[in-house]
């Protein structure tokens, strides 16, 4: 009796009679029986006890003890007065499976996680098709209502025969809200104008233009506010590209030495050690378009640092002449980027969030595509990102 308990507990399945337990190094069978007891009919609703004859079921279980486990159950079925025959209850086995409620569970728990379809099924004994079907009963619905605080960007996603998908976020509780098949107007139309959006406060995206329509004409209350790392990285990529254009005018010996001092130069000068800054004012001294680009970089990043935003807006607008003025070409664009982008550019030093949580997302996302090697359903892929991120509370 002390054996049965004890197996009892460290199988999880209650009120069984265990019959005979093997074990072989690769599988552990546990033969098994519920207890007798008087039993509903599911027709007429008369209690019997009468058993009409015994049927062997076999039953996948979670491993236990590295070995795989197999649950041969000796089930009943019961016969009524009415002549129904029926299979006992249990609380383990769902109607038509032939595998344990909690095995399902941790299954499909499994995929909460960076995990392939294929090493899933391999890992739980099944097939990979089963493995999708059963994911394929989970079902995410549109929300209900829209955050305060709007994340939305795009990610590559390749499935249902669309390039990009869309993606959008509760930055300000940090949950993923839902996935869009295309990044296009069209749908983002018809998929914002289902809410009520009286409440959106922040709406928070990168320099793609459809994203400023749609906050201009649905989100006309809420502020719109360019996300600051793809503000900022604009005048990074200028930077290099003027680093790299120097350096081609160069010996092979100073591209070189270029080449591996690119850390180097895109590094606060504040942060340089003495011996660093040395090397940087050398390189500086070789060309003073460099030059000149390298304190438009800090001086862009000083005025980030400034607490009065008052400030900050006064001394980007002073900014944006000089680099206007500076002859360099990219640092030009950068400027006239920055004032075409003026007012959700300046939104972004007011407001505090940022789309970091949406970019991680991304990131996580872009891990799911490739351990599949790419998904072709595209709702299969939008039910795996929410519940990847609706399983964890978020990212």
């Amino acid at each position: 009796m002390l054996y049965n308990n004890i197996t009892e507990k460290i199988l999880g399945l209650q009120e069984v009679i265990i019959k005979k337990c093997e074990e072989t190094e690769s599988i552990c069978r546990i033969e098994i029986e519920l207890q007798r007891k008087r039993c509903i009919c599911p027709c007429c609703g008369r209690m019997t006890d009468r058993i009409h004859d015994y049927r062997k079921q076999v039953i996948k279980d979670l491993p236990c003890f590295g070995r795989k486990t197999v649950i041969l159950l000796r089930k009943r079925r019961y016969v009524c007065e009415c002549g129904k025959r029926f299979a006992e209850p249990n609380t383990f086995l769902p109607k038509y499976q032939r595998r344990t409620q909690r095995a399902t569970v941790s299954m499909i728990n499994r995929l909460s996680e960076a995990h392939s379809f294929t090493s899933v099924a391999k890992e739980f004994g099944v097939s990979v098709n089963c493995v999708i079907n059963t994911f394929n009963i989970i079902k995410y619905p549109k929300p209900d209502k829209l955050p305060e605080v709007i994340g939305i960007d795009e990610f590559k996603g390749n499935s249902g025969k669309e390039k990009y998908h869309c993606i959008i976020t509760d930055i300000k509780n940090k949950k993923v809200i839902d996935i869009l098949h295309t990044r296009y107007e069209h749908e983002l139309l018809d998929y914002f104008k289902r809410f009520d959006r009286s409440n959106v406060k922040y709406f928070v995206s990168d320099m793609y233009s459809t994203y400023s329509e749609i906050a201009k004409y649905y989100f006309p209350k809420a502020t719109y506010v360019i996300d600051k790392y793809h503000w900022i990285r604009q005048t990074l990529w200028a930077f290099e590209a003027i680093r790299k254009e120097i350096q081609k005018k160069f010996s092979k010996e100073h591209r070189i030495y270029f080449k591996h001092s690119k850390n180097l130069l895109l590094k606060r000068q504040k942060s340089l050690k003495k011996d660093q800054w040395l090397q940087v004012s050398n390189m500086l001294y070789l060309s003073p378009t460099l030059s000149t680009a390298y304190f438009l970089k800090e001086q862009l990043y000083e005025l980030l640092e400034l607490k009065d935003s008052v400030e900050q807006k006064r001394r980007l607008k002073e900014w944006i002449e000089e680099a206007s003025e500076s002859d360099i070409q990219s640092f030009e664009k950068v400027a006239e980027t920055y004032r075409r982008w003026f007012i959700p550019i300046t939104n972004s030093l007011d407001c505090p969030y940022t789309n970091g949580f949406t970019e991680g997302c991304n990131n996580k996302i872009k891990v799911l595509k490739r351990i599949a090697y790419g998904y072709r359903n595209f709702k299969r892929f939008r039910n795996r990102i929410l519940f990847t991120f609706s399983s964890r509370g978020g990212a």
